[in-house]
């Protein structure tokens, strides 16, 4: 039976509420539960999602079971080149981005002092000691694998259009210039729908205008792909809610 709990998993909004009733009448979930372990998100990924996809989002690059990446041929990366071994967990919604509305990450806690006595805070604080921001920091549906070359480079930059920008990783037509990143066409879809996702499920976040209407478009302009489909439906039998972004598209997508 699947479990909603009420301060994480109800759903923000009718039309989620909607999807649920017509999942739940084509499949029974067993076991779905919110997850507020970061590691444990990382796992569930690498384990129960992406174990016959291990293609990251960014670049398309081939990784093994232990994120090993192959690069692309013509991917270069002037920085962080020990990375582009390695695939890491992105946040495609920077974890700043809602992480600098709970107060723990901007001024910290009392609980937030490490061995030598000093106080900490940002995101190792909230993550202490608030529940809420590690349920946001572990949401399945906002995390994707990226080479961590350009997980770095990308860093916590909001997406735009650069037409003046070449691209940073050679082949991998990823741009990213004056603390702004624009990603390659094949990714764009995908994270115009979970940034349309992140703020219709947390009500303590909001895109900018700008921001919105960008993932607007892109929304529009890139439709779902089969892997988004399959990736959302295994998201939401292990974390219990939708995407309805993701899913509405889908459904149609099979009509």
């Amino acid at each position: 039976m699947l479990r909603i709990q009420k301060s994480r998993c109800t759903p923000t909004t009718l039309l989620d509420t909607l999807i649920i009733i017509l999942l739940l009448t084509a499949s029974t979930v067993t076991s779905a539960e919110p997850t507020d372990s970061f590691n444990k998100a990382k796992k569930l990924l690498e384990n129960k999602i992406y174990y016959d996809h291990r293609v990251t989002l960014y670049c398309g690059a081939e990784f093994d079971e232990k994120k090993n990446v192959t690069l692309p041929k013509g991917f270069v990366t002037s920085k962080h080149k020990k990375r582009a071994k390695r695939i890491e967990w992105e946040h495609v919604v920077p974890a700043e981005n809602f992480g600098k509305t709970f107060k723990e990450w901007r001024d910290g806690h009392t609980l937030c002092v490490d061995s030598k006595g000093k106080s900490f805070k940002g995101r190792n604080c909230a993550s202490k000691v608030n529940e809420e921001y590690r349920y946001m920091q572990s949401d399945l549906y906002n995390l994707y694998p990226a080479i961590g070359a350009v997980n770095a480079g990308r860093s916590n930059y909001n997406f735009a259009m650069l037409p003046q920008a070449k691209s940073s990783f050679g082949i991998c037509v990823m741009k990213i210039d004056n603390r702004k990143a624009e990603p390659p066409e094949a990714a764009r879809g995908v994270i115009a729908r979970t940034y349309l996702y992140m703020e219709q499920r947390y009500k303590r976040y909001k895109m900018s205008k700008q921001q919105r209407k960008l993932m607007e478009v892109w929304d529009k302009q890139y439709p779902v792909t089969e892997w988004e489909c399959k990736r959302a439906e295994r998201i939401r039998s292990l974390q219990g809610n939708v995407n309805g972004m993701v899913i509405m598209q889908c459904k149609y997508s099979q009509m």
